[in-house]
C-alpha cells in the first residue's frame, strides 16, 4: 500500500523583535482513496521552520494511519525541506532535519518529491485555515 503525504505551512511575515511566530501547518494524507486532512497551529522562527514542522507532524500522522509496512510518497512545495531530506542534512535546521529523517526511517520506503504550490492546494488551504485560527 502507498500513503500519499502532502504538507505545507503558512506564516505571517517575521518581525525582528518576535522570536517565534504562530504559523499554520496543513497536512493531507491520502490512503486507499480516502483523504485525511489535518491542520495545526505551530510556533516557528520563520516559514522554513514551519515547513519542517508541518512535515514532521505529517509523518507522525502517517505513522498512526499506517497499517503495515507502507511506502510513503511525500510531496512538499518547500525546496528547503525536499533538499534536506535528499541530502540528509540541513545546516540551518539540523534538529528539525534529524527529527524528520528519524520519522521517515520508520517506513520501508519514502519517496520525496518537490511540487509547485499550485499542485499542493489541499495542504496549502489547511495551512491557511490554521494560520487564521492563530490570529
Amino acid at each position: 500500500m502507498i500513503i500519499k503525504l502532502y504538507t505545507d505551512a503558512a506564516s505571517v511575515a517575521t518581525h525582528p523583535k518576535i522570536a517565534q511566530i504562530p504559523s499554520g501547518a496543513g497536512i493531507l494524507l491520502v490512503q486507499n482513496g480516502h483523504q485525511y486532512p489535518f491542520k495545526q497551529i505551530v510556533t516557528a522562527v520563520d516559514n522554513h521552520a514551519a515547513e519542517f514542522q508541518a512535515a514532521i507532524i505529517g509523518f507522525e500522522k502517517a505513522q498512526k494511519l499506517s497499517e503495515s509496512e507502507e511506502t510513503v510518497m511525500f510531496f512538499t512545495d518547500s525546496r528547503l525541506v525536499a533538499d534536506a531530506v535528499g541530502k540528509g542534512v540541513m545546516k540551518h535546521y539540523p534538529d528539525l532535519t534529524q527529527k524528520l529523517l528519524a520519522l521517515q526511517d520508520s517506513f520501508p520506503l519514502v519517496i520525496t518529491q518537490w511540487i509547485p504550490d499550485r499542485q499542493n492546494m489541499g495542504a496549502h488551504r489547511l495551512a491557511l485555515q490554521a494560520l487564521h485560527q492563530a490570529h
